[in-house]
């Protein structure tokens, strides 16, 4: 154990017990890391619930992992952004991992961050981390170092270990009684999910009729998804590889924009894992794709890709241009060049491409 995971062991023994009592950092932390895998779609919030649990042990079958507690050996499977603990290292601008999403988490929940919970420490996350720093009146160096990581752990009780409970998750299902003119097709679609699934969890063979009167268990919206639906890392890299482009690039421009997030609607209408605008979608359909593409999750990657393909041919390569055209406009950039305000989202994109 390292002395920075001393200090941290030592201050969260010593934290009393606070009306946040349920809520470990760490667990948001390891949510971060799950969305990131398109596992866990809810909100992050550091409780080891039941959509933590089911997606925990989803990643853990789908892996050949021991299914139980979110250890050591599952964290390093998650990738970059499974490890390490909050607290096992100094952190400064530029880290990357689960301990940065868990300092993230906490600087929002003092009301001092209102950006992504990516995992990467950026411009942003320095600066809000200063703002702690001098509410908690320590040098605002933009480090977490042994005295402000010994200030997060009595203020917000940081336990060191991190883990998900290995209890089974009860999961409920909803029933639909076939009618007259029902198809296994329809009643998938209607459920929000497919036929194979469908016709796995009730052992029926999809290609012979369903009959009026039976009795049909739907999965649950709340469970966590099967990869073929859930995976989105999947996804982006299945587009990538279709439409050439690079998948990293694509990887880390999906997170920046959504943290893999599927469901997302910006304030200007951006939608999707890329957070692509209607006016995007539009010139995407009628120029560069010359058909209508739907309103899917493979849908809104396709779009968003064919996009970025777009901006990468039009500047000959150079993904900085490419990037700075996605964040500020294709036209903006020929005639101004990359606005100020752009350089961070672009540095950040490149900086993530190598770790994603």
């Amino acid at each position: 154990m390292t002395r920075l995971a001393v200090i941290a062991a030592v201050a969260a023994l010593a934290a009393p017990a606070t009306a946040l009592a349920g809520v470990n950092p760490q667990i948001a932390g390891l949510q971060v890391a799950l969305r990131a895998h398109g596992l866990y779609l809810a909100q992050i919030d550091g409780i080891a619930g039941p959509r933590t649990t089911a997606a925990v042990h989803a990643f853990q079958r789908k892996h050949g992992l021991p299914v139980g507690l979110a250890d050591t050996r599952t964290r390093v499977a998650l990738g970059p952004l499974g490890r390490p603990l909050f607290g096992s290292r100094v952190l400064r601008r530029g880290d990357f991992g689960l301990d940065v999403a868990v300092l993230q988490f906490l600087l929002t929940r003092n009301s001092v961050y209102t950006g992504a919970l990516d995992g990467y420490f950026g411009k942003e996350t320095a600066a809000a981390l200063r703002r702690y720093q001098k509410t908690m009146r320590l040098q605002a160096d933009a480090v977490v170092g042994p005295r402000t990581l010994t200030a997060i752990v009595h203020r917000d009780k940081v336990p060191v270990r991190a883990g998900v409970t290995a209890s089974p998750v009860p999961v409920s299902h909803a029933v639909h009684v076939v009618k007259v003119g029902d198809t296994l097709t329809a009643i998938a679609a209607g459920a929000g999910t497919t036929i194979a699934a469908v016709a796995s969890l009730n052992r029926i063979d999809p290609a012979k009729p369903i009959v009026i009167g039976q009795r049909l268990k739907l999965p649950s919206r709340s469970a966590a998804l099967e990869p073929a639906q859930s995976d989105v890392r999947a996804r982006l890299d299945t587009w990538s590889g279709r439409l050439g482009v690079d998948q990293h690039l694509v990887r880390a421009l999906a997170w920046m924009e959504s943290g893999y997030q599927t469901r997302i609607v910006s304030s200007a209408g951006a939608r999707g894992v890329l957070q692509t605008l209607p006016s995007t979608r539009k010139y995407v359909e009628t120029v560069l794709a010359g058909r209508p593409i739907p309103r899917t999750v493979d849908g809104d990657i396709e779009v968003g890709i064919l996009y970025l393909r777009h901006l990468l041919q039009v500047f000959h390569g150079n993904e900085s241009l490419a990037l700075a055209g996605w964040y500020q406009g294709e036209r903006a950039v020929r005639e101004h060049g990359v606005y100020n305000v752009s350089k961070p989202f672009v540095a950040n994109v490149l900086a993530l491409r190598t770790r994603m």
